[in-house]
């Protein structure tokens, strides 16, 4: 496998009109979960990809699998739990971003929050050029902090591991969250995490060099800063060995936003896309970028991304030309369309 995603999927129940959930009379059924939307977008991306999971013998959990599965997914080593039920979640149709956003949360008690060394296989996890983890399922449940322990433990033979902090205040029952976060970031080897996540877990505000900072250990650093862009630090023998700074800043594009649901897992499929294409640290910047920008302008939580060969051009693109950009609504199906209409 290219690329092992482990952790927590839910059905994700989305309104069918704007207003409060007390309001909203029906919603659609979708899914949703950091690590399985990451392993999803790079399925669709071209990449081979496994979500390890664990989710209840129910309905949900079958649904789970078989809408996972249809992105081109493996989900052959999920564990089907048959007393624990799958989780679920409700969240009204504004963006996070504003007061008004609600998201009710079921997920106490679920299959997922069983997870454990004991019960996981890991040698299928580990079967993948890379394994992406987040600090998400570190939340769950004493087993899954001790099944993220002994993942990035180091050991010979290790994949690449990716890390992404994704801070969640509300999953954590006691206040010792940010410092795990911060020990299982610095035994990882690609570590994902927003300006605003920082700041908030562990009080560094001095920006990203300050992050880096309080960071050496992981050879890729990326520091997502919002709407301005992201900054990624190599280590200095990897800077040195393909001739990148070791510090490298690409501005976000201009978005129609419909949605922010997602958009920081498809930053890591895109980023991860790149890296295991073994491109420069700037195009993998750039493909973060736009598999983003795919998640921002749909409204559910996974986006199929712009095709390899679209992505490669768009990446290619001087600093003038990127700056340019600006992409709505349908922009990833514009191109196959156009493609599409000039083949005899």
């Amino acid at each position: 496998m290219d690329v092992v995603a482990l952790g927590e999927s839910m059905v994700t129940f989305l309104p069918s009109r704007p207003g409060r959930l007390a309001d909203v009379p029906s919603f659609d059924r979708a899914i949703g979960g950091a690590e399985s939307n990451t392993a999803c977008v790079l399925a669709a991306a071209g990449h081979s990809a496994r979500w390890v999971g664990r989710v209840g013998a129910d309905g949900f959990g079958e649904h789970l699998l078989e809408r996972i599965a249809a992105y081109g997914v493996d989900v052959s080593s999920v564990d089907r739990d048959p007393v624990r039920p799958t989780g679920v979640y409700f969240r009204t149709a504004g963006d996070r971003g504003t007061g008004a956003h609600e998201v009710a949360y079921y997920r106490a008690g679920s299959a997922a929050s069983a997870m454990s060394a004991e019960n996981v296989d890991l040698t299928a996890v580990r079967a993948g050029r890379v394994l992406h983890l987040s600090g998400i399922t570190a939340a769950l449940s004493a087993g899954c902090r001790d099944l993220l322990h002994e993942l990035t433990a180091p050991r010979p033979g290790r994949p690449l591991l990716s890390f992404d902090v994704n801070h969640r205040p509300g999953l954590w029952r006691d206040s010792g969250g940010p410092l795990v976060l911060l020990e299982l970031a610095r035994r990882a080897d690609v570590v994902f995490v927003g300006e605003d996540e920082a700041a908030e877990a562990w009080g560094i505000t001095g920006g990203p060099e300050a992050i880096r900072e309080a960071l050496p250990e992981p050879a890729v650093l990326v520091v997502k800063e919002g709407a301005k862009g992201a900054t990624a630090f190599e280590d200095v023998a990897q800077a040195d060995a393909d001739g990148t700074p070791p510090a490298v800043f690409e501005p976000a594009l201009s978005v129609d936003v419909v949605a922010t649901t997602g958009a920081g897992d498809a930053f890591a499929a895109g980023f991860l896309s790149g890296t295991l294409r073994n491109l420069p640290l700037r195009a993998r910047l750039r493909y973060g970028h736009l598999f983003a920008a795919a998640a921002l302008t749909t409204p559910g939580d996974l986006a199929t991304p712009p095709s390899r060969d679209h992505a490669d051009r768009l990446t290619a693109l001087d600093d003038t030309a990127w700056g340019r950009l600006r992409l709505a609504p349908g922009w990833t199906q514009a191109e196959r369309a156009t493609e599409e209409a000039n083949t005899p």
